[in-house]
């Protein structure tokens, strides 16, 4: 449907949150939030913080850990609080840049510790030559500008687009998903574009992790090694949470049958953005024997400096 040259672009978009959530509940939604966002912030900034002052720590399979994803919970957290859910139009194609920069982001990273561990387990003496520092970190490094290149192009799409109707996003953030229903006329070829970009990042990395994963089965099964397969564990429950829900949410448009409401949508949009970064510094790290030392040491240091 053809629109108007001369409209009117809105100024501003809404941040509705849950739909169906009554306000009684908006104080402790609130707080949910607020506590999910302090954990994922103080317990990754403890991770910079242990990365930084100890060198030990700076090899390639800690320097891909620290992520944040939390762009999205301060307004969520201020449209419970206090009602503030507006946000301006163009702090909001900057926040759906930035959510699916760090989705695309998350990709790039799982593909990166997954090609790590393949390397370590199924060429161990290979990987201290291959697998260096330099190495990861011009790896890192092209994770960081190809993710910006893929949410740019969502990003620049619906930058064009004509916003002159309803402003109200049913969703905890802007994104795609959220974005698309206001774009006045025919916003279905901008949709499918996004989709398509948003699977190829997503899934050709899910499909090299999943090679990946049956070279290591494969490796430690031959080696007799079962014991491996606990390092390898945690990543997997990571990738599991990480791309499972994200692909429904992100087919139920596609198949009739595939419904979900907008709470439900919105629950599984957050528990896949969220969950990992906020159990990243205890899955990954806490469980490391390396941090497990540097902690024992520095509270032996502690007890030292009390005594005297």
């Amino acid at each position: 449907m053809p629109v108007d040259e001369n409209y009117t672009r809105v100024s501003e978009f809404v941040i509705v949150g849950f739909p169906s959530l009554q306000p009684e509940y908006f104080d402790l939604v609130a707080w949910f939030f607020f506590f999910l966002y302090v954990t994922t912030v103080v317990g990754n900034l403890l991770l910079v913080v242990v990365f930084a002052l100890e060198h030990s720590l700076q090899k390639p399979m800690y320097i891909i850990m620290v992520s944040f994803s939390t762009v999205a919970l301060p307004k969520l957290i201020a449209r419970y609080w206090w009602n503030d859910g507006s946000l301006g139009f163009h702090t909001c194609l900057f926040q759906e840049h930035m959510i699916h920069y760090f989705g695309s982001l998350n990709s790039l990273i799982l593909l990166t510790m997954a090609l790590d561990r393949y390397l370590a387990i199924c060429f161990p003496l290979r990987y201290p030559m291959v697998m260096t520092n330099q190495t990861m970190t011009g790896l890192t490094l092209f994770c960081w500008v190809v993710a910006h290149i893929f949410s740019g192009i969502s990003t620049i799409n619906f930058a064009m687009m004509p916003f002159c109707g309803p402003n109200q996003i049913i969703h905890a953030f802007c994104d795609t998903m959220s974005l698309t229903p206001l774009v006045c006329g025919d916003s279905r070829q901008g949709f499918r574009a996004a989709f398509a970009t948003a699977m190829f990042i997503l899934y050709v990395p899910l499909a090299f992790i999943i090679f990946s994963y049956i070279c290591i089965i494969i490796s430690v099964l031959g080696m007799g090694r079962m014991k491996t397969f606990s390092t390898c564990a945690t990543q997997g429950c990571i990738i599991s949470i990480y791309y499972i829900p994200r692909f429904f949410v992100y087919s139920t448009p596609f198949f009739p049958n595939l419904t979900m409401t907008p709470d439900k949508r919105i629950a599984t949009t957050l528990f896949y953005s969220l969950f990992p970064p906020l159990i990243n510094p205890f899955i990954y790290c806490l469980r490391t024997k390396e941090i497990k030392q540097i902690f024992r040491r520095w509270q032996v240091f502690h007890d030292l400096v009390l005594l005297f």
